[in-house]
C-alpha cells in the first residue's frame, strides 16, 4: 500500500498537464482529436465533458469548447484550480473507499472522458480485485472509456443516462459487474449540477439509494454560487453553459446536502471539496471552490 509521501507525490503528479500533443506532434489539436471523433459529431457546439477535459489540460476537445472554456476563466479563473481540486476530491475518496471502508465495488455515473487518476486506477493501487462499472451518456465519452478504461473482469463502461435511472439499473452489462446485494460505492462526482430541477434529482437519488445494500457509500460533488463573490459573473458562466451541451444548474449547500438524504456523512461532512481529508503535508488549495463535496454511508 502507497506511503502517505507516495500517496502525495501520486497527487501532485497527477494535476500536473495531460500530454500537449498539440505542440509535441505539431499538429492542430482539432485534427488530432478528429482522428478519434466518430464522423458526424457535432463539434460546433461545446461539450461539457471536453470543456471540463479543456479545464484539465486535456487533448479530446475542439476550438469550440475552449473558446467557451476561455470564456468560464475570464469570468471565473478559479474554476481551472476547481476542477483539479474536484479529481483531487474524487482520488481521495476512492482510496478511503478501497482502504478504509473495504469497498470493491464502484459505480461511477458521468464518468466524463478519460484522465489521469481513473476509479479502478486508485482503486486497484489498494485492491487489484476491486471492480468498476464506468457510466456515461455520451457516446464519445463511451467510446474513449472502452478503449483507455476498460479491462478484463475489471472495469466496464456503458452508456446509460443518470436521468433514467431504473432504466440505468436495469442494464445487463452493469447488473453483471456489479453486485448490488454487496456494498457499492456510488460516484456522483460533478454529474449532478447538469441535471434540472424539471428531471427530479431528488427522485433520482431516491431510486439510486434504494438500489444500494446497507454498507454503501455514496461519494458526490456539486457546483455551488455559495462562496462566490460576484452574482453576475455566475449568471453569466450559467448563460454560457445553457448554450453548451448541458446547462449548468448550480444549488445551495443546502439542495446539495439534500441529496444525501438516507445516508450518513462521514467526517469531515458536507465541504468544499479540496477540504475533504487532505493529504498529509499537501499544501492548502489557497484559491476559492466553488462546489461541495462529501461521503455518505448508508445503513
Amino acid at each position: 500500500m502507497p506511503t502517505s509521501a507516495a500517496r502525495a507525490h501520486q497527487e501532485a503528479d497527477s494535476l500536473q498537464t495531460v500530454e500537449q500533443y498539440s505542440s509535441r506532434n505539431q499538429v492542430d489539436p482539432d485534427q488530432a482529436a478528429s482522428r478519434r471523433i466518430p464522423a458526424g459529431l457535432d463539434v460546433s457546439t461545446p461539450n461539457v465533458a471536453r470543456m471540463y477535459d479543456y479545464f484539465l489540460d486535456g487533448k479530446d476537445n475542439f476550438a469550440a469548447d475552449r473558446a467557451a472554456g476561455d470564456q468560464v476563466l475570464a469570468l471565473v479563473p478559479a474554476v481551472r484550480r476547481t476542477v483539479l481540486e474536484n479529481r483531487r476530491f474524487l482520488r481521495r475518496t476512492v482510496r478511503f473507499l478501497a482502504a478504509e471502508a473495504g469497498i470493491g465495488q464502484f459505480l461511477d455515473i458521468g464518468v466524463g472522458l478519460p484522465t489521469q487518476g481513473a476509479v479502478h486506477e486508485v482503486a486497484h493501487e489498494v485492491n487489484p480485485e476491486a471492480r468498476v462499472a464506468y457510466v456515461d451518456y455520451d457516446p464519445v465519452v463511451v467510446s474513449h472509456g472502452n478503449a483507455l478504461l476498460a479491462e478484463p473482469d475489471r472495469s466496464v463502461v456503458v452508456q446509460a443516462d443518470l436521468r433514467r435511472p431504473a432504466e440505468l439499473l436495469s442494464l445487463p452489462a452493469i447488473r453483471e459487474h456489479v453486485d448490488f446485494s454487496r456494498p457499492v460505492a456510488l460516484l456522483l462526482v460533478a454529474i449532478l449540477h447538469f441535471v434540472s430541477d424539471d428531471d427530479d434529482p431528488g427522485g433520482i437519488m431516491a431510486t439510486l439509494r434504494e438500489a444500494l445494500a446497507p454498507g454503501s457509500y455514496l461519494v458526490l460533488s456539486h457546483v455551488s454560487n455559495d462562496r462566490l463573490d460576484d452574482p453576475e459573473a455566475a449568471e453569466r458562466v450559467r448563460k454560457l453553459y445553457a448554450e453548451s451541451s448541458q446547462p449548468l444548474w448550480a444549488r445551495p449547500r443546502e439542495e446539495v446536502l439534500h441529496f444525501f438524504d438516507g445516508f450518513e456523512l462521514v467526517e469531515p461532512g458536507l465541504v468544499p471539496a479540496y477540504e475533504w481529508r487532505p493529504v498529509t503535508g499537501e499544501a492548502p488549495a489557497g484559491v476559492a471552490d466553488f462546489g461541495w463535496g462529501g461521503v455518505g454511508r448508508k445503513a
